[in-house]
């Protein structure tokens, strides 16, 4: 706890002075031999994980296959069900407190990306945020390159604004997936050079032998299915304490977020989601997966399925079962997605499904804007009529699927053409600094 309590400290020091070797040494010319990916790696959720196998790609295509990559992970176990260890791809185990462990890493490695997507906002916890300012900072100091690949920028407490204002312009190049996400960074003062492109998950594919997986699960479904992609956020932030309830615990020191308050919008979302579910089943005889794009996701799902009146028709998918590609190809094949889950929004826009989502936070909206639906098919948590103008929306997609389809269609080609820039400005920035790599 010691380290967490003197993070900040840390922040404003100039270095751990061991290893400093000054913030200017990385515009020497240098091999890429070794990159380090952080983010938020082993944790069953699909959109880091098509992400990370997506970066992964990137990263061959430009420095060769035989190029070594770590992935550091607070859970190995989880990583190894999607991420298979070989001469070239190392997973790393660390620790909850991260400090020194990262450091080691960041030393050990020629170029350092930072790989989550939701990397500069502390909806989820502070900590992860400190992470990969963290990173970023020992990458400065220790000479190292560093690139924020793809990421996206969101709501910032005071301190954490000031932290990232000093702390991501140190960073050598932020790739933001977001046009919203370029301005919240400059608009909170970050210096560093900024290009703005797309997730990288847009280059996810699922393999073939996923592709009729729902006519494998469900063959009785004839009518169609209709996904839910919901989240429980009365559990965010998680908090740094030394200790806590048993059942609060997501990983010492890190706690889930408890009041009254938060339970009661909770029991909200039960009771809206699953009148949702029902009336979908009985206005259009859809059948209803409900997706858990992260594991802590699944038991709001469970009681939402339980509040149902037609349990019998509607069916959990959960990221602790189901990999990127396997929920990648259920999502293609809806007939409607309703989601407040920013990767199922992505995952499901190359199908062309028609979507509406349900915000709780700043990605969503900024993604839904630069696809053009905002407008019409954007709704926050906190909208005054949320459970009737959803109902309605959806009555008017599934009457009239066809209502989206130019907003879809040139929302994914541009998207996609977007996030091929990725790779491009991974190897425009390495040449730019005179780095050079041990295949061309």
């Amino acid at each position: 706890m010691k380290d967490l309590m003197m993070l900040k400290d840390v922040f404003e020091s100039s270095s751990l002075a061991d290893d400093n070797v000054g913030g200017d040494s990385h515009i020497s010319p240098n091999i890429i031999k070794k990159v380090l990916l952080v983010g938020y790696n082993g944790a069953n959720n699909t959109g880091s994980e098509a992400r990370l196998i997506a970066i992964i790609e990137d990263l061959r295509q430009v420095l060769g296959p035989e190029v070594q990559i770590t992935v550091p992970t607070l859970n190995e176990e989880n990583l190894r069900r999607y991420l298979e260890e070989d001469a070239f791809l190392h997973i790393a185990p660390i620790p909850s407190i991260f400090l020194f462990p990262i450091r080691k890493l960041v030393k050990e490695h020629d170029l350092v990306l930072l790989v989550e997507g939701s990397c500069y906002m502390d909806t989820w916890t502070s900590a992860l945020l400190w992470a990969f300012l963290w990173t970023t900072k020992c990458a400065h100091d220790l000479g190292k390159p560093c690139i924020a690949y793809a990421v996206d920028a969101g709501e910032l407490s005071s301190l954490n604004q000031y932290l990232v204002k000093r702390e991501a312009s140190k960073t050598d190049l932020i790739i933001t997936r977001t046009k919203q996400a370029t301005k919240r960074l400059e608009s909170i003062g970050v210096t560093a050079a900024i290009k703005t492109t797309a997730d990288t998950a847009f280059n996810f594919h699922e393999d073939q032998s996923d592709h009729d997986l729902m006519k494998t699960m469900w063959p009785e479904s004839p009518l169609g299915v209709v996904g839910l992609a919901i989240v429980d956020f009365s559990l965010w932030p998680v908090v740094i304490r030394p200790w806590g309830r048993k059942e609060d615990l997501y990983k010492w020191p890190y706690y889930f977020s408890r009041s009254p308050k938060r339970n009661e919008a909770r029991k909200r979302l039960v009771e809206g989601w699953s009148r949702i579910a029902d009336q979908v089943i009985l206005k259009h005889g859809k059948k209803i997966i409900l997706f858990c794009m992260e594991e802590l996701d699944e038991p709001l799902a469970r009681d939402i399925r339980q509040k149902m009146e037609h349990e019998d028709r509607c069916r959990i998918i959960s990221s602790r079962e189901f990999n990127a590609s396997q929920i990648t190809s259920l999502l293609g094949q809806l007939d409607l997605l309703v989601t407040s889950r920013y990767h199922a929004a992505v995952l499901s826009l190359r199908s062309r499904v028609p979507q509406i989502a349900v915000g709780h936070d700043p990605r969503l909206d900024s993604i839904y804007q630069d696809l053009g639906l905002y407008e019409d098919y954007f709704l926050s948590h906190c909208t005054p009529n949320l459970w009737k103008d959803l109902d309605e929306k959806i009555n008017l997609l599934l009457e009239d699927p066809d209502l989206q389809q130019p907003h879809l269609e040139q929302g994914y080609e541009e998207q996609l053409s977007l996030s091929q820039k990725n790779p491009i400005l991974l190897r425009e920035f390495l040449q730019s600094k005179n780095l050079g790599w041990h295949h061309e």
